[in-house]
């Protein structure tokens, strides 16, 4: 018989599917029924899946931090998009028949690998878990848009201000951000490849936010002094994370 998915497993997917709609306790038990092989794990700077893969099944982030990603021949890399616990690595990913991204651990990972007509079939018995997981892709396109914004229009101190309060939110969703302080434990390089900034300028940027008093950044810890403000230096708009639904 398959292992199924743990309470610890469902814990952050549950939390962060019901900000969108109430779910209950016989959504958790539905989720719960989903089989799985053994946790996965990845070490950290290895990759999920690559480019060019045919995806067979859908993976959900139990801990740790990942990133979509897209590189170019020469090397350079652009992360468009990155994955926190409770999140799924792309939700409908399996209807391709190649992959159209990489997806690269950023930290050591856990991760499970769940088989797509399973998962369709416990949803279509539960219509609240569907229209939840409809909402968590519709936040993630939410989110794309929101990065592309960021890229071609706001300023580094307004995209890297914007990120540090989608991340924040996105974390305190899950129960991971504890006050307005959370771990980051990811890289500068990894900052300069999500908000298109070179090393040397993202460094620039975020000394700047220490000076203005808007953020503490020690030991992979960051915490926001001052959220208002942050908010205001990256004009952010909570309407797309649809948290208040």
């Amino acid at each position: 018989m398959m292992p199924t998915l743990t309470a610890s497993g469902i814990e952050p997917l549950f939390r962060l599917l019901g900000r969108y709609m109430p779910l209950e306790e016989a959504d958790r038990r539905a989720l719960g029924t989903l089989e799985t092989g053994p946790v996965c794990l990845a070490e950290a700077r290895s990759d999920i899946a690559h480019e060019g893969d045919n995806p067979t099944v859908i993976r959900l982030l139990i801990s740790g931090w990942a990133c979509r990603y897209k590189d170019l021949p020469d090397g350079r890399r652009q992360i468009v998009g990155f994955f926190l616990p409770g999140d799924f690595c792309d939700l409908n990913i399996y209807i391709l028949s190649e992959l159209d991204h990489s997806i690269g651990a950023l930290t050591a990972v856990r991760y499970y690998e769940i088989q797509p007509r399973q998962f369709q079939e416990v949803i279509d018995q539960r219509p609240h878990l569907l229209r939840a997981l409809l909402w968590h892709e519709m936040v993630s396109a939410g989110i794309q848009r929101e990065w592309l914004l960021s890229i071609g229009q706001r300023s580094p101190l307004e995209r890297l201000a914007h990120l540090f309060v989608e991340l924040y939110c996105r974390l305190k969703a899950v129960g991971l951000a504890t006050g307005t302080g959370f771990d980051l434990p990811i890289t500068q390089n990894h900052l300069a490849e999500a908000n298109g900034l070179s090393l040397v300028h993202l460094n620039r940027t975020i000394q700047e936010m220490r000076r203005e008093g808007l953020i503490e950044l020690s030991e992979r810890q960051l915490r926001i002094v001052d959220l208002d403000r942050l908010k205001r230096v990256a004009m952010f708009n909570d309407n797309y994370l649809h948290f208040n639904r």
